[in-house]
């Protein structure tokens, strides 16, 4: 999966219709970070932390119980025959 997504990524940014655009909110955000610098380290440490949280959460979840099977009541026993 992430072969796939990192193979689309490559070829979005060889397209420079695409790149350029990117490029430039890229370096929009640059200067946004720049510009509210308390304020957006303090976002960005609430994202990160976010990410980081729910990575944690998903790795740490139970997994759902196997499920009994229903005929296994119904299970044919064997006969012992003299």
């Amino acid at each position: 999966m992430y072969a796939t997504i990192a193979f689309l990524i490559i070829f979005v940014l060889m397209m420079p219709k695409i790149r350029d655009p990117l490029l430039q909110m890229l370096g929009g955000a640059g200067e946004w970070i720049g510009k509210y610098a308390p304020f957006s380290y303090i976002v960005l440490g609430v994202l990160m932390a976010a990410t980081i949280a729910a990575l944690a959460l998903m790795i740490k979840w139970p997994g759902a119980p196997e499920p009994e099977n229903p005929m296994a009541k119904y299970k044919k026993q064997d006969i012992e025959t003299d």
